[in-house]
């Protein structure tokens, strides 16, 4: 059939599979927008305050869902709002495709109102990105960005759409949704070479991240840790990766995880890593990390194997595939004496527990967590309150922890959240921090108007915490632009808004509060006032080893 270029777009997207797009029009993409509304039955398009609400969205969306996430802008302004949320999609592996439209063909290179390079700007932060030039090959290269999207190691794709190009017609025929590239394992000599470093250890330890997520590779990795009594740790992406109450689970490693997690790590004699980054929360001082460790990396970028840490054993594969490989070959084992001193490191944690009965950090995800279901998303800003989530979330589901971890955006929490009760078409929740939410509290417009089931819990100290946090340790309390002074009363905000909240200053007054929220139909917010002076612990020094980490502190006063 004979069709113009934004139908094609919005055509080969349906026939993607896609049934919500997230976005903003405006004059160069105004095309696409009528195509949109002319197939608004078949697919749905959420109009967000701003594009960079539009891409966190998408991102939740991806993440909750698994599939790829689609946000859509204008030229200029509108291409370049998104790309805060198409770097943190690429840092955290998130598949997304960014459609954006531009100036015509003729008008390129002149600049044009509201022209821009979008592919040159996004080109370090993208996994690959199109300019299209002939209508022929939009559908084309629409099929191609969601096959890359989730292909390997999944990102985000941008396609950048000249006016001309949306208004130009040419044949289309509907094809059926493209596959992703067929993962494959480990080549065998690689994981025969696994095999006999795991027979040969007696303190083993399992470390996981997104990778494994994205593999779907949980029940694997659970089996090999029966199999060679190895206790499991992750990274801030692993986190819902298995459910936290699970024997076997120590929780998040690193700079502010689990004293148990990191430890047994750090005293380790084999770390089998799968679908993870070694970055610098991770490890901290390199030089000094899991010396008596030899490390086997398992993960389908090959550019991530011996990357930062030196590796005796280097696996290039599909997480999944290469266990399924790998698990006949592992002997099984039982090593009590390592089982023994993993719960020496789980009491030691218990007794560093933050144990007071007021309404601290602690208390308040606590309390959050007696109204979780299973399937819940939980998504969170950037900032104390998100490593408090993470040290103290339950979760039963994968796909159900939502946070920025390689960029660390603040901002992105609020979009994600939209993006995941959409993908979930659950309530979803969203912990944040007075600063945090600061950034993108527009998108509170986008939960009303979309009645979207929310629960948004403002973790509010009146200062930038992690940042105070850090001056008070690190730079003698010189609180340089991290106290707010702000007068917001953010349940007059949600009022104003058209949504509704109300404050607590005690857990009591926290679990009234959301008993109400998690009743209420739309978004809802909890203005939880906690103290500035709380502090997340256990914590690494920067340049730091296990040997300097902080587990108790005196606050403040």
């Amino acid at each position: 059939m004979l069709l113009s270029g934004a139908d094609i777009l919005v055509k080969t997207l349906i026939e993607q599979g896609c049934d919500t797009v997230f976005g903003y029009p405006g004059g160069q993409i105004l095309n696409v927008y009528d195509s949109l509304y002319t197939h608004e039955k078949e697919i749905k398009h959420i109009l967000t305050a701003h594009e960079q609400g539009a891409a966190h969205a998408a991102d939740g969306y991806a993440r909750t869902t698994g599939k790829v996430g689609v946000v859509i802008s204008t030229s200029g302004p509108g291409a370049t709002n998104l790309v805060t949320g198409i770097a943190t999609a690429y840092l955290d592996s998130i598949p997304l495709v960014a459609i954006c439209g531009n100036v015509s063909t003729t008008q390129i290179g002149s600049d044009s109102f509201q022209e821009i390079d979008i592919t040159g700007v996004t080109l370090p932060i993208t996994k690959h990105n199109y300019f299209v030039s002939d209508v022929t090959e939009l559908a084309d290269t629409i099929r191609e960005a969601f096959k890359l999207a989730k292909s390997g190691r999944p990102g985000p794709v941008l396609i950048d759409v000249p006016k001309d190009v949306q208004t130009a017609k040419c044949e289309y025929t509907e094809e059926s949704p493209v596959q992703p590239e067929t993962p494959s394992p480990a080549k065998a000599s690689r994981i025969e070479e696994a095999a006999e470093f795991i027979n040969k250890a007696e303190r083993p330890f399992i470390y996981f991240g997104g990778g494994l997520i994205t593999a779907n590779a949980k029940e694997e990795m659970l089996s090999l840790s029966e199999k060679i009594d190895a206790p499991i740790g992750c990274s801030l992406m692993g986190l819902s990766g298995v459910p936290t109450d699970h024997p076997k689970f120590l929780g998040m490693q690193g700079m502010h995880g689990h004293f148990a997690s990191s430890m047994a790590m750090h005293n380790a004699d084999l770390i089998v890593s799968l679908g993870v980054r070694f970055n610098d929360r991770v490890t901290g001082n390199r030089e000094k990390f899991a010396t008596g460790a030899k490390i086997i990396h398992i993960d389908v970028d090959g550019s991530e194997l011996s990357k930062t840490v030196k590796e005796v054993c280097s696996l290039r594969g599909d997480v999944k595939l290469t266990l399924q490989k790998l698990l006949p070959l592992i002997k099984e084992s039982q090593k009590n004496e390592w089982a023994e001193k993993v719960d020496s490191f789980r009491r030691e944690e218990e007794n560093h527990l933050d144990k007071r009965e007021s309404l601290t950090p602690r208390n308040a995800i606590n309390t959050l967590n007696k109204y979780l279901g299973e399937n819940t998303a939980v998504c969170t800003d950037v900032g104390q309150h998100q490593m408090w989530s993470a040290q103290y979330l339950k979760f039963r589901t994968p796909r159900r922890f939502v946070s920025s971890g390689g960029l660390g955006t603040m901002g992105f929490g609020f979009g994600a959240a939209i993006g995941a009760a959409f993908g979930t078409e659950e309530r979803s929740v969203l912990v944040t921090g007075d600063g945090s939410f600061g950034m993108c509290l527009q998108e509170l417009a986008t939960a009303v108007t979309y009645n979207v089931p929310l629960v948004i819990l403002i973790m509010n100290n009146g200062v930038l915490g992690m940042v105070r946090q850090w001056q008070t340790l690190f730079y003698n309390k010189h609180y340089s632009n991290t106290v707010l002074g702000r007068k917001t009363d953010f349940p007059a905000l949600a009022r104003a808004f058209g949504a509704d909240g109300e404050k607590a200053e005690t857990v009591e007054e926290l679990d009234n509060a959301l008993a109400r929220a998690f009743k209420s139909d739309g978004p809802y917010i909890v203005d939880c006032r906690i103290d500035k002076d709380e502090f997340v612990l256990p914590m690494l020094p920067p340049g730091g080893s296990m040997d300097d980490i902080i587990v108790e502190l005196e606050a403040e006063q």
